[in-house]
């Protein structure tokens, strides 16, 4: 039987996915499997995984013969899972010795559907703690009632799926899969639906995943079209959380949360190529007009001068029908 299944995508990470892969030895154990998906990467990063395949205890390698993203390639993993628990990591991360011993340990004690857990956040050689956004501890709660208030950060906008470890009967649930084919901001549907449809959860003080930002490739750090993902990823939350029995309560949370990372986009809009810039704009407008407008009136009512002048002056853009539809 195997305890815990370890989901690594990887894509052009040959500078980086020695370490990761060095990192899951250190936390391999007879009972564990780490499936590593190569998403049709086009450096280094698929001969590295096939020396990988031969050494690292329970690796498994899948093969994308075309890209298909983040989402797609954590799909390709928890479908060939075969673990009690799931958890994921991405291929430019990394984890401490022991981490994942420890962290199946916490969901056996707590006996809950999931557990999100603090990180290390890598930008150069600097290092910074970022812990989950729930103030209770070791304590098993539902958790849709987390998701509020609307106004200050909760576990919903602490989107990582590799912080934390999530029971098998989550996905026979359909609740782990991912959107296919969204290419960022992939994590912003999926949490919000295990939120709402997950029936325990509990935070815990657990440390060992490092999260390395400022990768050259990450699309943080691209601004590129795939960037403008986040207008479908959020325009899902907002769709799906309207369809909740308790919608009244949880849509300002979905679209605040929503404008404020439109506002996020068009405050470093200097970093998109002129014709991404261009198209975020129309796209953003679009995506304010598609929001019910009495709970959006109250986002931006809610919101510090700056950014609710910004996202109003959006609104009144007009918008191409081709972008509208």
């Amino acid at each position: 039987m195997v305890k815990l299944s370890v989901i690594v995508p990887f894509y052009n990470v040959q500078q980086y996915a020695p370490d990761t892969l060095k990192s899951l030895r250190a936390n391999a154990r007879d009972d564990f499997e780490f499936i590593l998906v190569d998403d049709c990467s086009r450096d280094e990063t698929p001969d590295i995984l096939e020396r990988a395949e031969r050494e690292l205890p329970g690796a498994v390698l899948l093969r994308h013969e075309r890209n298909g993203g983040l989402a797609t390639a954590r799909n390709t993993g928890l479908d060939a899972a075969r673990g009690e628990y799931l958890t994921f990591l991405d291929g430019d991360d990394w984890l401490a010795p022991g981490y994942y011993e420890r962290l199946v340990a916490a969901i056996e004690d707590l006996g809950c559907d999931f557990v999100r857990t603090d990180h290390v956040q890598c930008t150069a050689r600097a290092r910074s703690v970022h812990r989950v956004p729930h103030g209770r501890r070791g304590a098993v709660l539902s958790p849709r009632e987390v998701i509020l208030p609307a106004d200050r950060s909760t576990s919903v906008d602490y989107a990582y799926a590799w912080a934390g470890v999530y029971h098998r009967r989550l996905a026979d649930k359909g609740l782990l899969h991912f959107t296919d084919g969204l290419r960022t901001a992939e994590d912003r549907p999926w949490i919000w639906r295990l939120h709402r449809e997950a029936e325990s959860f509990a935070a815990v003080s657990l440390l060992g995943v490092f999260y390395r930002r400022g990768v050259a490739s990450s699309l943080t750090q691209i601004g590129d079209v795939r960037q403008l993902d986040f207008i479908k990823a959020f325009d899902q939350v907002v769709r799906e959380t309207a369809a909740d029995r308790d919608a009244a309560e949880l849509l300002p949370k979905a679209v605040r949360t929503y404008c404020a990372i439109i506002s996020h986009h068009l405050g470093s809009i200097e970093r998109f190529e002129p014709s991404v810039a261009r198209k975020l704009k129309s796209m953003s407008a679009a995506a304010l007009k598609r929001m019910p407008q009495d709970v959006l009136e109250q986002a931006l009512d809610s919101m510090d001068v700056q950014r609710a002048t910004r996202l109003r002056r959006l609104r009144r853009r007009p918008v191409p029908a081709e972008v509208a539809a």
